[in-house]
C-alpha cells in the first residue's frame, strides 16, 4: 500500500474518533439534563402534600410520591406495592374503579371523595384521575392526586365559623347604635307620650265625676223618689250636661290611647331586628317621626323648613330608615349646636323612580378629611361619651341594603348637605 493510501486511512480513522468523541460528549450533556430533570422531578414529588399515586393500566401500583406512601406506612418510592384498590378501603372501591374507567377512556378528570387506608385509620380524601400515556399517546396507566378532606373541612368550618361572629357582630352593632339612638330620645319620646296619656287622664277623670252623679242619680230613683225631687235632682246634678259630655269624654280617652298605641308601634317598628321581610311604606310620615323625636327636647330656637309632599310610598323597612333620618337629623342638630340662629333644611321630593331626601344645615359644614371618613365605622368628630362612630356607617349599610344611596357634602350656602336616595315603590315594575 502507497503512502497516500495510509494517510488516507490515518485521516479517515482521525474523523471516525472526533466524532466518537463528539458524541461521547453530547451523550454525556444529555445524560446530566435527564439527571437534572429527574432530581427536578423528585424534588418536586417530595415537595407535594398532596398525595400522588402512579399505576398501570390494571390498577397495579407503580410509583407513590412521599406524602402518600407516609401516609400508607409505606417505604418513599415504594413500587410492587400491590393493586390501588389496597390503598383504598372497600366501600370506595365502586367509586375508584369508575374513576380509573373515565381516565382510561380520556374522559374529563372529575373528582371523588375516596377513602383511603392510613396510618392513622380511614382518612377521606378528595381525588383526581389523570391518564398516562407515552411519546404515542398509548395508555400506559393512571395518574392519581388527592388532598385531604378533613383539611379542606376545618379550612371551611373555620371560614363559616368567622362569617357567622362577623354577621353576628354587625348585628350587634347595629342594635348598639340603635339602643344608643333610643337613649338620646328618651325625653323626646317622654314628651311624646305625655300629651296623649295626660288627655286619657283626663277624660279618665271626667267619666268617674259624670260615673258619680249617674249613680247618686240612680240610687235616688231606686229609693222611689217622687217625680219633683226627682227633676230637682237632676237640675243640681246637671245631668243633662252629664250625658252629652260623656261621648265626648270617651272619645278624647279614645283617641288620646289611640295615639299611645301609634307611639308605642312607632317605637316598636324603629327597634326591631329587621328580620321581617320588607314592606311598602310612607316615607313622609316616617321622616315627619324621625324628625320629631329628635327635634322635640332641642333648642327652642331651632327653625325646621319643610318641603315634602302628602305621601311618597317607598319599599323597605320603616324602622331602619327611621333609624338613618334620625342619625343624619342628630348629626345636623349637633352641628348647629354653636350657631346662634339654627337651621335644618328637610326636602324630599321624587326624582324619577328614585324618592330623594335632602337634609341640610347651616352648620360650619364638613372638611374634606372629615368626608372622606364620615362613613367608616368607629369614625366621629364628637366629644368621647357623645358618639360612637357607628351611626353613619351603620346608616350608609341600611340604605344600601335598600337598594339606595346615602351622601354627603357641603350645601351651596354653606353647612352639610346629606342626601338619601331609596327606590319608589313600584317604580320598576311593568304596568
Amino acid at each position: 500500500m502507497s503512502e497516500a493510501a495510509w494517510l488516507d486511512v490515518i485521516r479517515q480513522m482521525d474523523q471516525t474518533y472526533s466524532g466518537l468523541i463528539d458524541y461521547q460528549v453530547e451523550l454525556e450533556k444529555k445524560n446530566a439534563d435527564l439527571e437534572a430533570m429527574r432530581q427536578f422531578m423528585d424534588s418536586v414529588l417530595e415537595s407535594m402534600t398532596d398525595i400522588l399515586i402512579v399505576c398501570d393500566r390494571n390498577g397495579l401500583v407503580i410509583q407513590l410520591n412521599k406524602t402518600a406512601a407516609r401516609l400508607a406506612g409505606l417505604p418513599d418510592g415504594s413500587t410492587g406495592t400491590g393493586t390501588v384498590f389496597d390503598l383504598v378501603a372497600s366501600f370506595s372501591h365502586e367509586a375508584l374503579k369508575a374513576m380509573l374507567g373515565r381516565a382510561s377512556q380520556a374522559a374529563p378528570a372529575v373528582s371523588e371523595e375516596i377513602v383511603l387506608h392510613t396510618t392513622d385509620g380511614e382518612a377521606p380524601f378528595e381525588v383526581s384521575a389523570s391518564p398516562r400515556r407515552d411519546a404515542r399517546g398509548r395508555l400506559l396507566g393512571v395518574v392519581l392526586i388527592g388532598r385531604h378532606v378533613g383539611e379542606l373541612r376545618t379550612a371551611y368550618s373555620a371560614l363559616n365559623l368567622a362569617h357567622d361572629q362577623l354577621k353576628d357582630a354587625q348585628a350587634q352593632l347595629v342594635n348598639s347604635e340603635k339602643m344608643a339612638s333610643l337613649g338620646r330620645l328618651v325625653s323626646g319620646v317622654a314628651h311624646e307620650l305625655n300629651n296623649p296619656i295626660s288627655f286619657v287622664y283626663g277624660n279618665a277623670h271626667a267619666l268617674e265625676r259624670y260615673v258619680d252623679r249617674l249613680e247618686t242619680y240612680f240610687n235616688v230613683v231606686e229609693q222611689g223618689a217622687t217625680r219633683e225631687e226627682l227633676v230637682t235632682l237632676r237640675h243640681s246634678l246637671k245631668l243633662g250636661k252629664t250625658v252629652a259630655r260623656l261621648r265626648d269624654a270617651a272619645s278624647g280617652a279614645l283617641e288620646g290611647a289611640e295615639r299611645v298605641r301609634d307611639i308605642v308601634e312607632q317605637l316598636r317598628r324603629f327597634s326591631g331586628t329587621g328580620r321581617a321581610p320588607p314592606e311598602p311604606f310612607d316615607l313622609v310620615a316616617t321622616v315627619q317621626t324621625a324628625v320629631g323625636w329628635v327635634t322635640r327636647t332641642q333648642r327652642p330656637d331651632l327653625v325646621i323648613d319643610w318641603a315634602m309632599p302628602n305621601a311618597l310610598m317607598v319599599t323597605g323597612r320603616s324602622g331602619h330608615i327611621q333609624q338613618v333620618v334620625m342619625n343624619v337629623i342628630q348629626n345636623a342638630v349637633d352641628a348647629t349646636e354653636t350657631v346662634q340662629n339654627p337651621r335644618i333644611s328637610i326636602q324630599l321630593g321624587s326624582e324619577g323612580a328614585n324618592a330623594v331626601l335632602r337634609i341640610s344645615d347651616n352648620g360650619p359644614g364638613l372638611s374634606d378629611d372629615v368626608r372622606d371618613k364620615l362613613f367608616e365605622p368607629f369614625f366621629t368628630t364628637k366629644p368621647v361619651g357623645k358618639g360612637t362612630g357607628l351611626g353613619m356607617s351603620i346608616s350608609y349599610r341600611i340604605v344600601a341594603d335598600h337598594e339606595g344611596r346615602l351622601s354627603a357634602s357641603n350645601a351651596e350656602g354653606g353647612g352639610a348637605l346629606f342626601e338619601v336616595c331609596l327606590p319608589i315603590e313600584g317604580a320598576g315594575t311593568d304596568a
